[in-house]
């Protein structure tokens, strides 16, 4: 057995109990530590399978900022897991038949590509996802798709930037305009004031204090006793 090969099986082996361990687990920390795991596994598939770009962008994309993101949201929102995993059994024939037909579908694919003996694996490896390829296909043939996926991510960002900063009662927003016209009496005003003796102010309130706590032993010395 090669050592390419032995990677291979090695990644995917822990690519799989790390997949087990996320839908098993029951803390989600745990469970996101794991998907984590599971994508490195499969980033070193594509590294074996000369796609560095499929790579980088999955352990930058995913592992960087979703992985990232679902961990901050996971500690921060108070979720109650157990109460999402009721019913988690139910869909277990469901699940089931949607992975065995995944794995049909795969199967086919993979036989259809072995079954092809014309193309050669340095020809195959260079189709797979390489930096220079990829980037020429994308500046060149789709160009106009890419400006539109552009586009359409920052009308999406555009979109969510507003409905999150939407007028409320429970949000802190000010308004941009506002700022930007302010004027400097607006944001400091000058008042005088008559100076004030702290010392004297200190020594009232201290002998009002005093005298609230006399009256207080005087009221309770002079309440009448109970008889027995």
């Amino acid at each position: 057995m090669e050592f390419t090969t032995f990677l291979f099986y090695a990644f995917a082996a822990i690519t799989v109990l790390a997949a087990l361990r996320v839908i098993t687990t029951k803390n989600p920390v745990h469970a996101a530590l794991f998907l984590v795991l599971a994508f490195f596994n499969v980033a070193g598939i594509w590294l074996l399978l000369k796609a560095e770009f499929l790579a980088i962008v999955l352990v930058l994309v995913y592992v960087g900022a979703v992985m990232v993101l679902f961990l901050f949201v996971v500690m921060m929102l108070d979720i109650n897991i157990d109460r999402m995993r009721e019913g988690f059994w139910g869909y277990l024939p469901l699940a089931s038949g949607i992975g065995a037909l995944i794995v049909l579908e795969m199967a086919a694919v993979l036989y259809r590509s072995y079954s092809q003996t014309d193309l050669s694996a340095e020809a195959a490896a260079l189709n797979i996802g390489g930096t220079k390829e990829l980037g020429l296909l994308i500046y060149t043939k789709y160009i106009y798709g890419f400006e539109i996926a552009a586009v359409i991510l920052l009308v999406a960002i555009i979109a969510a930037v507003a409905l999150t900063l939407r007028k409320r009662k429970d949000t802190k927003a000010i308004d941009p305009g506002a700022a930007v016209r302010v004027k400097r009496n607006d944001r400091l005003r000058i008042v005088k004031m008559d100076a004030v003796n702290q010392r004297a102010i200190d020594a009232a309130a201290a002998e009002s204090a005093a005298k609230a706590v006399d009256a207080a032993a005087l009221s309770k010395t002079a309440a009448p006793k109970e008889a027995p």
